[in-house]
């Protein structure tokens, strides 16, 4: 994965406490979608730059192109930074490389969404070249012919890996519907990217 520390290391460069405080800030946002977690959990909130006084650059790269949730994080972003640590100028930039993956979302995201009843996405599923080539698609009946490889997807109600997919869209793009066959319960499953 590649971390914003890792970048900020490639350039040979440190966060300042104020960048640092104002990533906190900007990193605390509630996702629009999914409002149980955060910008930072997400891992969709790359950097916060000071470029001058009153004036900070955000980088924020969307889960998916088009994502229609991107405008609301960059108003909120916009806001937090203005009303709580008095930032007049804030540009919130959309960058789509290196891409998001859910390999992103933090450990404590992960254990949100399940909390929250929405299975997270299973670790580990990022193509070794996914910022340099096209991203793979593949057809498979309703039980996932990946999930033998992959794991199953389980249920965030009662543990169970007896699942189905029910649809690959469920209340955003970025989620399937999946039922459990153990508890019958519905859930949603954010989709491994």
């Amino acid at each position: 994965m590649v971390t914003t520390e890792s970048r900020h290391a490639a350039h040979g460069t440190e966060r300042t406490a104020l960048e640092e405080r104002l990533r906190a800030l900007a990193g605390s946002v509630p996702d629009p979608e999914l409002p149980v977690i955060t910008l930072e959990e997400l891992g969709v909130l790359r950097e916060v730059r000071v470029l001058g006084p009153g004036h900070v650059e955000v980088d924020l790269t969307p889960t998916y192109t088009g994502c229609p949730a991107v405008r609301t994080m960059a108003t909120d972003i916009e806001t937090v930074l203005r009303d709580r640590a008095g930032i007049p100028e804030v540009t919130v930039r959309t960058v789509l490389a290196p891409a998001w993956s859910t390999d992103d979302i933090s450990a404590e995201g992960r254990r949100k969404l399940a909390e929250f009843g929405v299975a997270p996405p299973r670790p580990g599923h990022r193509a070794a070249d996914r910022t340099t080539g096209p991203v793979p698609v593949g057809l498979s009946p309703t039980r996932h012919a990946g999930e033998a490889a992959a794991g199953p997807v389980r249920c965030p109600h009662c543990g169970s890996a007896d699942t189905e997919l029910l649809s690959r869209f469920s209340s955003t793009a970025c989620k399937a519907l999946r039922r459990c066959l153990t508890c019958r319960e519905p859930f949603d499953h954010f989709k491994e990217l």
